[in-house]
């Protein structure tokens, strides 16, 4: 039989890339996190992770139990709610989101989820999809409304099999033009066609878009700020600092004078979707997709 604290022990390993940042996470010692991961791997008959001068990766076989390891976090934590609410009588739901996507969906879908399950607790916690992604396979949230780009989901170590993610919208990015602009009457634009100008970003992986996009198109961008707050962004291009790169959802509330101009088809699109692990006795989950799913349906207009 695995034992479950050395699955916990080598999750750990795994989220902090050696032996000794993960002893100080779970207050062991090195040596112990080491005599933990190396009687699973006895267990198993196979090794579970690389060791090196430079720290340790997870082996395919590392990664299955990692994967593991999550899925057994989550049954754990779902049963431990269970009984809190054979106590209580209450349901508790921790919903994660990111900032504009939040601002924009949940109000109304947590009015829909608490009118259907009036006992229900909810709490909020803010967070960027590579943070918020792995809380909900580990059972610490039980949804995550979260985007990606162009890429896979950024769930973190193991296999994302465990995930079940519900599309909600596409939402494109487009370029914001401070007042005046020589480009401002546009259709539409290249961003190749704004290589001088300098820029001013409302999050980090938008200036990363960016950064790969402009390798390709063969020019350097002038980065002269990154914000988390794509109106603080906006407001920056108001003030004449540049131009910025801004996803549909957070050009509200409208700031006047400024100039918004969608990117040449195929621009960046970021997909917007929940994402839960099994929703099997929790109707207030379900009750709550449900809601984001029809709030994203009428931002849309479909």
């Amino acid at each position: 039989m695995i034992d479950v604290q050395r699955l916990r022990v080598l999750r750990a390993v795994a989220e902090h890339g050696s032996f000794n940042q993960a002893a100080a996470a779970l207050r062991l010692t090195p040596s112990a996190v080491s005599q933990q991961v190396a009687a699973l791997e006895r267990s198993l008959g196979a090794q579970v992770v690389a060791r090196s001068t430079r720290g340790v990766t997870l082996t395919p076989a590392g990664h299955i139990m990692v994967g593991a390891a999550e899925s057994v976090a989550a049954e754990l934590e779902h049963a431990r709610q269970q009984v809190a609410r054979l106590g209580t009588g209450r349901t508790q739901l921790t919903v994660a989101t990111f900032t504009s996507g939040g601002r924009l969906l949940l109000p109304a879908a947590l009015a829909r989820l608490t009118a259907d399950h009036p006992r229900t607790v909810v709490h909020i916690r803010e967070g960027e999809p590579e943070d918020t992604l792995p809380l909900v396979r580990q059972g610490a949230v039980d949804l995550a409304l979260a985007y990606h780009f162009d890429g896979p989901l950024p769930v973190g170590p193991g296999p994302s099999s465990s995930l079940e993610w519900t599309p909600l919208l596409e939402d494109p990015l487009h370029i914001v033009l401070p007042p005046g602009h020589r480009l401002a009457r546009r259709d539409a634009l290249d961003l190749a066609e704004l290589a001088a100008e300098p820029w001013v970003l409302g999050c980090l992986k938008t200036e990363a878009y960016l950064r790969r996009y402009a390798e390709r198109a063969g020019f350097d961008p002038e980065v002269r700020g990154t914000t988390t707050d794509y109106f603080f962004a906006r407001s920056l291009v108001a003030a004449g600092m540049g131009v910025s790169l801004v996803p549909s959802i957070a050009l509200a509330p409208e700031i006047p004078g400024l100039c918004t101009v969608p990117v040449k088809s195929p621009g960046p699109i970021r997909h917007i979707g929940v994402a839960a692990i099994s929703r099997r006795d929790r109707p207030h989950v379900t009750t709550l997709i449900h809601a984001l799913r029809e709030q994203a349906m009428l931002h849309t207009g479909r």
